[in-house]
């Protein structure tokens, strides 16, 4: 008996040497965001409740979006009524009601967002107005009380920065020095006031959250400076997160001219510095955020542009572009492709062989584990069919998840689950890119 014993303990203590000690399996968040017009979407790009599913159980939140800000009422309101209301089909309901199939979820209401960006002047009106602010406050605790989540992801509609062209040392120089005599046109000439307005309404929606536990989160969406909008050393004792949407560097829309990698972990050379991951991290860590707070957002999209006559030939970036590449089958957006569109592109079995707009891009991995792959097509004799992409994949996802984990971060966030290969069409599993993810936290 004596023997057996002593082989269970010993069999006991092997297993919990082998057990992973990481602090990332016990507290690691892995915030899963689902933007609930995309059940609103005609074909291929329709993605409802129920194809979520498959992703929840690794996922620790679920931010269902977006709630938006009524200008006339200074309330938040749901953008699409009929489908999240009780009057509707009931989403709200029902995405809540998620929590009883999968414990453990937390189910948050995400309010704001990054596709509504035009309306940031209601968003500062409403910072400016004690009043307005209260009246804001209460109708979000109404729908989070009233709807069972547990709490906020407040992805507020701050003034986005300029878009920033990449220029050489001279040209830095040159634009440094123009700047001081001519200035640029400022974001918002009260940021001071602002921010000091944006703290306040932090600390009281954790005051009206407090009796109830209710989660407070903040998306600093891209191209939002956050140091010029957001008491940061101030505003994080007030909060549960801070997702970092760092993302979307360059976009078509912003960057017509110019293709380059959208969402690089660490600075390339002759770049913007602010523009990737591990700057957007340091700026929060320099001011005194806890590293447990801060959740790194992984984009399941990708970016795409029109390679041109000048973009040559080798497709390392920034290289010239022509705008947009054409839209794909599934989202119908020219420049903005899901993983299973970009999948699609790359060489397969369906497309070896094929010219033209429908022959597949060549893959460039990023062995560096810094930028992330990207994929193009040069043009073909009549200058046409030319694409350069940049995407996040499995392999890239995983290297940021392990970032995260590395700097002792908060965890990640996964944007948008509609955006990842959510059918499995790529290689047969559903929603790979979070999958990977998961295991490299």
């Amino acid at each position: 008996m004596g023997l057996i014993k002593s082989a269970v303990t010993a069999v006991c203590l092997v297993v919990a040497l082998l057990a992973p000690t990481s602090h990332s399996q016990s507290t690691a968040k892995v915030l899963c965001y689902y933007d609930g017009a995309n059940f609103l979407i005609e074909g291929l790009g329709k993605v409802s409740l129920t194809d979520i599913e498959a992703a929840l159980p690794f996922c620790t939140h679920l931010v269902y979006g977006y709630a938006a800000l009524d200008p006339d009422s200074n309330k938040a309101v749901s953008r699409n009524a009929n489908l999240d209301l009780d009057t509707g089909k009931g989403n709200y309901r029902q995405v809540t009601g998620l929590k009883r199939k999968f414990p453990g979820l937390k189910v948050l209401l995400g309010i704001g967002g990054y596709r509504f960006s035009s309306a940031s002047p209601k968003y500062l009106e409403l910072l400016e107005s004690g009043a307005g602010r209260i009246t804001f406050i209460n109708s979000v605790y109404s729908i989070v009380k009233t709807y069972e989540f547990d709490g906020i992801d407040l992805a507020w509609q701050f003034p986005q920065n300029k878009p920033k062209k990449v220029r050489s040392t001279p040209g830095k120089l040159w634009h440094g020095f123009k700047k001081v005599f001519s200035g640029d046109s400022a974001l918002d000439e009260k940021a001071d006031e602002h921010r000091e307005e944006f703290t306040a309404l932090l600390r009281e929606l954790k005051n009206a959250f407090r009796s109830d536990g209710y989660q407070l989160g903040v998306t600093v969406l891209p191209h939002v400076n956050a140091s010029m909008f957001m008491d940061i050393p101030a505003i994080v004792n007030y909060l549960d997160f801070v997702n970092i949407a760092a993302y979307d560097m360059q976009t078509p829309e912003r960057n017509k001219k110019e293709a380059d990698y959208f969402a690089p972990i660490y600075e390339l050379s002759e770049r913007v510095p602010e523009s990737n991951v591990d700057a957007l991290v340091k700026l929060w860590l320099n001011n005194h955020a806890p590293a447990s707070k801060l959740i790194v957002s992984i984009p399941t999209h990708g970016r795409g542009w029109k390679m041109d006559g000048d973009s040559g030939i080798t497709g390392v970036p920034p290289l010239p572009a022509d705008g947009a590449a054409p839209a794909g089958p599934q989202l119908q957006q020219e420049g903005f492709y899901s993983w299973a569109e970009t999948c699609a592109k790359l060489p397969n079995p369906s497309n070896t062989g094929l010219k033209g707009a429908d022959g597949p891009l060549r893959k460039v991995n990023d062995p560096t584990k810094r930028f992330g792959p990207y994929a193009f097509r040069v043009p073909d004799s009549n200058g046409e069919h030319g694409v350069w992409v940049s995407y996040e994949d499995p392999d890239s996802a995983g290297n940021k998840a392990a970032y995260v984990k590395a700097k002792g971060l908060g965890g990640i966030a996964l944007n948008d689950l509609a955006f990842d290969d959510f059918r499995g069409s790529c290689a047969g599993e559903k929603y790979p890119i979070l999958r990977a993810a998961k295991y490299r936290l």
